[in-house]
């Protein structure tokens, strides 16, 4: 059996006293996609923070490809091959769409192979293409949500972390980005470790899905089996989804399918 192209194993994250992460361990192989499922406050966003460098870990350990990252910065992380979309988007608003692109390439120094990732992001995204010279910060949230995916790809990563990539967008455009997110898989092997709320529309694209709260991971499975899961219905469904009472009841009652 292969090694993954990303391990986690029993990390802990703090915000101060506050503990965000607690002993958080999972895995992601080249071409693979995971997502993370769970409600506000779960922990899913600083599972990213922490895994990406912008946060450094209190405990635990992250590998890329066999290797510590865990203290490495955030630069040094996307020159080794991850890309962090951040929920939000978090364009550069006044900077055009080609120049957005062009700062996802900031760690690369080799012109022409930028200049064919540039073209290569194009063509999963045509209206970038039309509107490269426009300011990003008048792009409507589905184009500034293609413009954030596309500007990681100019990273060229072996995996992508792509924080709530539906947020905020209609049905109609979510079903789009996550059929772009599918493509850019299937074609350019990327790995995607995928943080989401809408547990159907992610479990449908993922291979595999943990579920968080509390900071911890209370389910795990591949995810048809998760989709068919009553307890995973009433996690995202059934009355106190957000209370921390049902949620401590919840967590005794944890099961995992492996």
């Amino acid at each position: 059996m292969t090694d993954p192209l990303l391990s986690v194993n029993n990390l802990e994250s703090h915000y101060g006293p506050v503990v965000a992460l607690r002993g958080i361990s999972l895995t992601v192989s080249t071409a693979e996609i995971v997502t993370i499922l769970g409600s506000n406050g779960a922990g899913k966003t600083t599972l990213l923070r922490s895994v990406s460098g912008v946060l450094e870990p209190h405990k635990g350990d992250i590998r890329l490809k066999g290797n510590s990252i865990v203290r490495d910065r955030p630069e040094q992380i996307v020159r080794q091959g991850i890309a962090h979309v951040p929920q939000g988007r978090e364009v550069f608003p006044l900077l055009s769409v080609l120049d957005n692109l062009l700062m996802g390439a900031y760690t690369r120094s080799d012109r022409k192979s930028v200049e064919h990732d540039l073209q290569l992001v194009y063509q999963y995204f045509p209206i970038l293409a039309e509107r490269a010279q426009q300011r990003a910060g008048t792009l409507s949230g589905g184009q500034q949500q293609m413009l954030a995916i596309g500007r990681g790809l100019m990273a060229r990563p072996g995996i992508m972390l792509l924080d709530e990539p539906g947020l905020g967008l209609s049905p109609l455009l979510v079903t789009e980005i996550y059929r772009i997110i599918e493509k850019l898989n299937r074609d350019l092997q990327v790995s995607m470790l995928i943080v989401e709320q809408n547990a159907t529309v992610a479990l449908r694209v993922a291979n595999r899905g943990y579920v968080m709260e509390l900071g911890r991971i209370v389910y795990e499975g591949e995810s048809d089996r998760l989709l068919r899961s009553d307890d995973i219905k009433e996690f995202f469904l059934g009355r106190g989804a957000n209370d921390e009472k049902h949620a401590q009841k919840r967590w005794k009652r944890k099961k995992t399918w492996r």
